[in-house]
């Protein structure tokens, strides 16, 4: 199977999940709680999991283990904000939203135009119009999604778009610097070709502590 084909039947499979957990929430099962849970305890297993197998000499060095401590300190506080935001289906669901289309634009038009590299030495695959245009489908769909459920255009929802695709590259990158560091390609194999649950979800890093924090 070619890994274009296992990355769209996984992604199928994770639309399934999201559609099925969606329903459960419209019939007063709080699925969007629990699987909010799961996610954020596999994030943190998954990375445990990984420095438990990786080599003494990526984990005997100082600024590594300093790296590491913070990427867990971080997930932790993922795990924490996920419980909050499980109680909030609809902000979920919006940020979802805005991070999918600021990753999937980012993707595409990085692919389509080229051009300069933000980092190489980090990720070598992202460019700064994959960054661009990630910022604007994010801040789009960040728009669209207030028109729909309120049914006005909400300005703030510019800033908020922003801010929101923003963070997420830049969780995407932060995930990339610790994977270079523990010299892997991906977390784990668990999602196919998508990597691991946290190669999934690292556009959460940042946006879900700083909305927590907001809320708070």
């Amino acid at each position: 199977m070619s890994e274009t084909m296992n990355r769209v039947l996984i992604a199928t499979g994770l639309a399934f999940v999201f559609g099925l957990v969606a329903l459960l929430e419209f019939f007063g099962i709080h699925a969007v709680y629990w699987l909010c849970v799961i996610v954020g305890l596999a994030m943190i297993g998954e990375f445990a999991y990984r420095l438990w197998l990786a080599p003494r000499a990526i984990m005997f060095n100082v600024k590594n283990l300093v790296l590491f401590g913070l990427f867990l300190t971080l997930l932790g506080f993922d795990f924490v904000s996920l419980l909050v935001l499980g109680g909030r289906p609809m902000l979920l669901l919006f940020v979802l939203c805005v991070i999918c289309a600021a990753d999937i634009c980012a993707w595409l038009f990085g692919r389509m135009i080229g051009g300069d590299k933000m980092w190489e030495h980090i990720s070598e695959h992202k460019t700064w119009a994959g960054q661009i245009f990630g910022v604007i489908g994010g801040t789009a769909v960040a728009v669209l999604y207030g028109y729909l459920t309120m049914g006005v255009f909400a300005p703030q929802l510019l800033w908020i778009g922003i801010s929101v695709s923003l963070l997420s590259q830049y969780g995407d990158l932060t995930a990339s610097f610790v994977k270079r560091k523990l010299k892997i390609k991906d977390f784990s194999n668990l999602l196919g070709a998508h990597g691991g649950v946290i190669d999934r979800f690292d556009g959460w890093i940042y946006v879900l502590p700083v909305i927590w924090m907001i809320l708070a």
